[in-house]
């Protein structure tokens, strides 16, 4: 590829768009446009890294505009022209959607829930309060843990738990649940739901009487919940991107009725969700429209919960100009961001990066 001339020069642009739009893998992505600054160019030009991140998670059409909080990076163009802002922003955008991709494919999975929120109910409060459904053991110092709805004559009645994740964005692939077994209670009583339901969203921005104050992007299918006191598990058909970190379990129908009142309840020790918590980044919701502003608050790669990856493993392999652009992590992610500078001398013939 002598003088930056590589295929994409001799195909139509929507033909080599096809191309690159049919790989599934983002870090082949980011290793085309570490080649040279015209396929860079390309990649950017076209937005194939936010296309490719779509396509994932449809979620992410509701994005208004990007943002890069507490990132400084070196620029050389005249700012405040008109080519530059626009350039500027293209860029931003391949940075954080390039960055975004990463994490789907390469964070750790681990469990997701920060807090317990509300219960639509419960019993006893505090002993039976959802905050004990945190903890996997059905007994804590020697107590029962567990959270118990209020009683009701009708089965048909639901519950919901409410829980906070730990982090705005949070790709969820399945969450388990253990229903409660009242050993203490004659025969043994399993107090399990029927079904349950999983909703995701956010919390509103602006309340009005503190009414509805959740907005739901996501709802899933029923699933059957079986009368077992075992951890349950419940995989989404999918992984789901949760815009917001809010979710929601619906406890939908009654099995057990209490022998001393004789009113159903639904009584839970535990709730597990499961998934890949993309805490680099953040939202800001834009309202009336839901739409939000995606917002990358670092470019470094948290550490796995098993181990914490040592920084030294990173290692900067190019740098042009002023900018670095090329790292290399041993996760075939070549580009993290960044850009090709030109070269101080504008005469100076353009030197291919070699990324093998």
């Amino acid at each position: 590829m002598q003088n930056d001339v590589h295929f994409i020069n001799f195909l139509p642009d929507a033909l080599s768009i096809k191309i690159f739009t049919s790989l599934e893998d983002p870090s082949d992505l980011v290793r085309f446009s570490a080649v040279s600054r015209s396929c860079r160019r390309f990649v950017i030009t076209n937005g194939l890294c936010k296309h490719l991140c779509l396509r994932m998670f449809p979620q992410l059409s509701r994005v208004d505009h990007v943002n890069e909080l507490g990132v400084t990076l070196n620029g050389h163009a005249e700012a405040g022209s008109s080519n530059f802002m626009e350039w500027e922003a293209l860029e931003r955008e391949h940075r954080v959607y390039a960055s975004l991709a990463r994490g789907f494919l390469s964070f750790a999975i681990r469990e997701c829930i920060s807090e317990a929120i509300i219960a639509s109910s419960t019993d006893n409060h505090p002993d039976e309060s959802i905050d004990n459904t945190l903890d996997p053991g059905d007994r804590v110092r020697g107590r029962a843990s567990y959270w118990s709805s209020s009683g009701q004559s009708n089965p048909a009645v639901p519950e919901t738990l409410t829980y906070k994740l730990n982090a705005d964005l949070c790709v969820i692939t399945e969450i388990n649940i253990k229903p409660f077994q009242a050993y203490f209670q004659y025969h043994y009583p399993i107090y399990s739901a029927k079904s349950v339901r999983f909703r995701m969203g956010h919390i509103k921005s602006s309340m009005e009487n503190h009414v509805d104050e959740f907005v739901w992007t996501y709802t899933s299918q029923e699933f059957p919940m079986a009368q077992e006191n075992c951890l349950q598990n419940f995989k989404l058909p999918e992984p789901i991107l949760c815009i917001g970190g809010i979710l929601q379990i619906e406890l939908l129908g009654r099995v057990q009725r209490q022998e001393i009142d004789g009113l159903f309840y639904i009584c839970v020790c535990h709730v597990q969700v499961v998934g890949v918590p993309l805490s680099p980044f953040g939202i800001q919701i834009i309202e009336p429209s839901e739409k939000f502003v995606l917002e990358v608050l670092s470019y470094t790669q948290p550490p796995s919960p098993e181990e914490t990856r040592s920084v030294s493993t990173l290692q900067m392999r190019v740098r042009r100009g002023n900018v670095v652009d090329v790292v290399e992590d041993g996760d075939g992610w070549d580009l993290f961001y960044g850009e090709l500078v030109e070269d101080e001398d504008e005469n100076e013939e353009e030197e291919d990066v070699d990324i093998e």
